[in-house]
């Protein structure tokens, strides 16, 4: 398998697995957590999950003809925890990850060395891939963080849970 190949490989599933990862967070707590905050200058989830969403229309909504920041993007909307319901948050974050998808499986090898403008800058689809699977890792670490704050001890690991590595990496002892 040629190289460009593995990496649109390897790359859908590691966004695949990141999406995975907010999917199981936002499934263990309740519309009221959704909107929780630390104090007023932190991110709630809901507001996390909406600023994804407006990342992803505008990253990737005509990637090769219109520069990655589209000018009708109100950036700072997205961070006004107006969704209100579970079902506005699940919503929002399902219709970003579905057009991200839609675009990332519509990629082929030799589109990774195309280029795409992102705030008026060259880069390849392959360093805008990098580019955003780290911001989109960043953004659910930190809803995982928060959900395990609110959870405590209710939190179910989305690894090997604290203390059981040896159980996990050698079963049956």
């Amino acid at each position: 398998m040629k190289f460009e190949q593995e990496y649109l490989t390897v790359i859908k599933s590691r966004f695949r697995e990141i999406k995975r990862l907010g999917d199981r967070t936002l499934d263990q707590l309740s519309n009221e957590d959704l909107h929780w905050q630390y104090n007023e200058d932190s991110n709630s989830l809901a507001v996390l999950v909406k600023h994804l969403r407006g990342n992803m229309y505008s990253r990737w909504t005509d990637v090769f003809t219109t520069d990655g920041e589209k000018p009708g993007r109100q950036r700072d909307d997205e961070f006004e925890d107006d969704l209100q319901t579970m079902e506005d948050v699940e919503a929002a974050w399902e219709d970003g990850w579905q057009l991200f998808f839609d675009t990332l499986d519509g990629f082929n090898v030799e589109d990774l060395l195309r280029t795409q403008k992102i705030r008026g800058e060259d880069h390849t689809i392959l360093d805008a891939l990098e580019r955003q699977h780290s911001h989109y890792a960043m953004h659910i670490g930190q809803m995982m963080f928060i959900g395990k704050q609110i959870k405590g001890s209710d939190w179910q690991s989305l690894s090997i849970p604290k203390g059981q590595s040896e159980q996990y990496l050698n079963p049956g002892k």
